[in-house]
């Protein structure tokens, strides 16, 4: 019954979204090699607070130190790129999973140029249950996976998806304009799940984690994920998104 229901969902999605390569047209893939490595990194990285100031891979800066438990954000690429948008919208809302390995390539370069540590672990920014329901995945974690798996040769950096839990059902940040309602909207939305708590007390401290998700706007998702993961003893938190979506 699942192999059916496997093979419609596939017959479903060729037909609505017949896969060709958004920047050549390519047939049968989303994004072709020769494509994935033209795609433009960025060439500099800002601090994620202040926006101004350009820091090495993307690290609070000095005066934006004390006000944030995020260590750094690390920036792929431009979300100005019309076909790179497309293919972000086209794995988070027409639940396309297969486009985490081309998006997942992306934060495996970026993450390698980078001067960033190399982290103990890999925390997905989680979604709620009802949200996941609907979606059928975590792109956050088929990201994480593709970068645990692929970043390092010869051993897997260990990927934790039950450590933070998003305890609050809320609207997508890419659907709220305002900066304000932003932050509130995701204020006490995220704590250690009751199994980071009770099962893995010590898991946390001292350790460098590299919290991934696909985009951040003004970083609060991030920001928030950070500060639980600090308050349960996390000694450093970077994180990585595929790109930063400039506010309207």
């Amino acid at each position: 019954m699942l192999e059916i229901l496997t093979q419609v969902k596939s017959f479903v999605l060729d037909t609505l979204f017949p896969i060709n390569c958004l920047y050549c047209g390519q047939e049968d893939v989303w994004l072709c090699e020769a494509c994935q490595k033209n795609i433009e990194l960025l060439s500099f990285q800002k601090c994620p607070l202040c926006e101004k100031t350009i820091t090495e891979s993307g690290t609070v800066c000095r005066s934006c130190k004390a006000d944030s438990k995020l260590d750094g954000l690390l920036v792929a690429t431009h979300y100005k790129d019309n076909q790179l948008s497309k293919l972000i919208h086209l794995y988070k809302y027409k639940f396309i999973e297969d486009l985490h390995l081309p998006l997942g390539k992306l934060l495996v370069r970026i993450i390698a140029q980078s001067d960033l540590p190399l982290p103990d672990m890999l925390v997905p920014v989680p979604l709620h249950p009802r949200r996941l329901r609907w979606r059928g995945f975590n792109q956050s974690a088929l990201l994480a996976d593709y970068i645990g798996k692929n970043l390092t040769a010869g051993f897997e950096i260990t990927i934790h998806t039950n450590i933070l839990h998003r305890k609050r059902y809320t609207p997508p940040q890419m659907k709220i304009k305002k900066y304000a309602e932003r932050i509130a909207n995701l204020q006490q939305a995220f704590s250690l799940s009751k199994k980071a708590v009770t099962d893995m007390p010590s898991l946390l401290q001292g350790k460098t984690i590299l919290l991934v998700d696909d985009v951040a706007t003004t970083g609060t998702t991030l920001f928030e994920c950070a500060k639980i993961l600090k308050a349960g003893g996390a000694k450093k938190v970077f994180a990585v998104v595929i790109a930063r979506q400039e506010m309207e």
